[in-house]
């Protein structure tokens, strides 16, 4: 028995350690590469600080092509030990150096980005080999390219904020992922749109010279209706955007994606809604009337104040509280699609203007003490 947990043991153990990067030597490189599938090779040393940050990376590219062994390699060599004759062979310099081999043996040097992405599509453009790395989500910002901006941006109908980038701009690489939590927050607001192009690109030359970009990231806000076109000067933060388009775009966005706690309500029912709640029998008939009269004026959220209304004459002021907490717990749970959730919260928001105010109370009780 203990022979074969030893046994289980080692099995689980290497199990563990496998690799599908391929481990060359002087003695099996050229029966391995050069004769009849490509590959990729990394000259490494253990000791390279450089080569250890790699070496994650490299196992995952290695098992993105795992279900191609027989058709590209993804191999090493330890150019500082057993395969320092290779690496001296194919002028080896400094560590790590990534060669690419094809199927033949010829070779060329990989100048490339060491990032995942980057190797896989190297690998996968020479090879002709697709990975299985599952391609990210599309980005919620909005690509536009010199085909598409003056559509875009200049749709008169739309507010459109768009970041002039470079690709090797290293601010813009800082701001792209707060930009992209922008792009959602905003995303179900299809008359404010979150959008960038590439500057730098020989394509999109003209339109960047049109707008003076001379640095990067610019950000400039195109409002609807052809008006001026306005030069983002405020902070580079989530909040500070959301900011700046609520008040551009008259939306009511906030931190993560969600709605304000203004978003919906509406002033002129704010004022009824009080008064309704103060008042009794007869008089709150002729509030009813006068905000349905209003209603009328003022777009279909308005219809949500008078079905509050109605509830409280039918089940009584103690559903604004009910219904509040069951609204509450939905979006908590956020398990719903966005467009259902902004719903959901304009009710809410709505259901909150039923609550009494401190001034309306204090009023009324100062009312009272006079009668």
């Amino acid at each position: 028995m203990r022979f074969s947990l030893s046994l289980l043991f080692a099995g689980l153990l290497a199990g563990v350690s496998a690799s599908n990067v391929l481990e060359l030597v002087p003695d099996n490189f050229d029966s391995v590469v050069g004769i009849g599938k490509p590959g990729l090779v990394e000259f490494f040393a253990p000791w390279c600080g450089h080569c250890k940050s790699l070496a994650p990376i490299y196992e995952q590219l290695a098992d993105a092509f795992s279900h191609a062994k027989d058709k590209v390699i993804v191999a090493k060599v330890d150019a500082d030990g057993e395969g320092r004759p290779l690496g001296q062979k194919y002028g080896v310099t400094g560590y790590p150096t990534l060669k690419w081999f094809d199927a033949q043996g010829n070779v060329e040097n990989y100048e490339g980005g060491r990032d995942l992405d980057a190797l896989a599509s190297f690998v996968a453009s020479k090879s002709g080999v697709k990975s299985n790395i599952k391609p990210p989500p599309p980005p919620a910002t909005l690509i536009l390219d010199a085909h598409t901006f003056d559509d875009v941006a200049l749709d008169d109908t739309k507010d459109v904020l768009v970041t002039f980038t470079a690709p090797w701009c290293g601010h813009c690489k800082s701001l792209k992922p707060i930009y992209e939590e922008v792009a959602k927050d905003f995303k179900s607001e299809s008359n404010c749109i979150v959008a960038n192009i590439d500057a730098d690109a020989a394509l999109n030359k003209e339109i960047a010279g049109r707008y003076g970009v001379a640095s990067y990231p610019t950000i400039k806000f195109f409002p609807r209706g052809g008006k001026e076109v306005e030069s983002y000067e405020g902070g580079r933060s989530e909040e500070a955007f959301i900011t700046f388009l609520n008040e551009r775009c008259g939306t009511y966005r906030a931190v993560g994606g969600g709605l304000t706690n203004e978003a919906g309500r509406l002033a002129e029912l704010d004022a009824v809604a009080q008064g309704f709640l103060s008042a009794a029998g007869s008089a709150r008939d002729a509030i009813y009337k006068e905000a349905k009269a209003l209603s009328e004026t003022l777009g279909a959220t308005s219809n949500h104040y008078l079905r509050v209304m109605e509830k409280i004459v039918n089940s009584g002021e103690a559903y604004v509280e009910k219904e509040s907490q069951r609204l509450a717990l939905i979006l908590s749970k956020r398990t719903m699609a966005l467009t259902k959730l902004d719903e959901i919260k304009i009710k809410a928001n709505i259901l909150s203007a039923f609550v009494k105010s401190e001034t309306s109370e204090t009023v009324i009780g100062r009312e009272a003490d006079e009668l």
